[in-house]
């Protein structure tokens, strides 16, 4: 394990895996990191979709509900380049009123390879003011959170 890498998310946290291809990659070969945040951003809409059973589309369009990012930061600690295959694994760190913070850890045989963090508020499109979760989407969350073990 790279120093100072968080440990491997449990197994019970939602993974996908992705395969890094050619427009992922600099010239060097190796993953651009922009590219990372669109993976990260990837891996949440799976798992609203998917962990969640959250229509994002239609909560996004119809509902007006929006979750931009108001914070996003990641640590980088062994490179992933082109044919590489990556887990990315999405934890819950914090549950706030009206926001979500993430933690997303990229892993591949054992190795931490990337640890995000990102958070998001939940708006109104249309006021963009802030909203308070809906609560059944909390308790889903919260949920989740008990089933991966809660983040400090």
């Amino acid at each position: 394990m790279p120093r100072d890498a968080p440990p491997l998310p449990p197994r019970e946290a939602f993974t996908v895996t992705r395969l890094i291809r050619f427009s992922h990659t600099d010239p060097a070969g190796i993953v651009y990191f922009p590219e990372y945040f669109d993976m990260c951003n990837a891996v949440i809409e799976d798992w609203l979709a998917e962990e969640m059973k959250v229509d994002y589309p239609t909560l996004t369009l119809k509902e007006r509900l929006g979750t931009p990012v108001v914070h996003a930061e990641c640590d980088f600690y062994v490179p992933s380049r082109w044919g590489d295959r990556i887990q990315l694994s999405l934890l819950v760190e914090r549950l706030g009123r009206a926001s979500l913070a993430y933690r997303i850890i990229g892993h591949s045989g054992g190795i931490v390879r990337l640890a995000a963090r990102i958070v998001v508020a939940f708006i109104h499109l249309d006021s963009g003011k802030t909203l308070p979760l809906p609560e059944p989407f909390r308790q889903k969350v919260e949920a989740y959170r008990v089933k991966t073990g809660a983040l400090p």
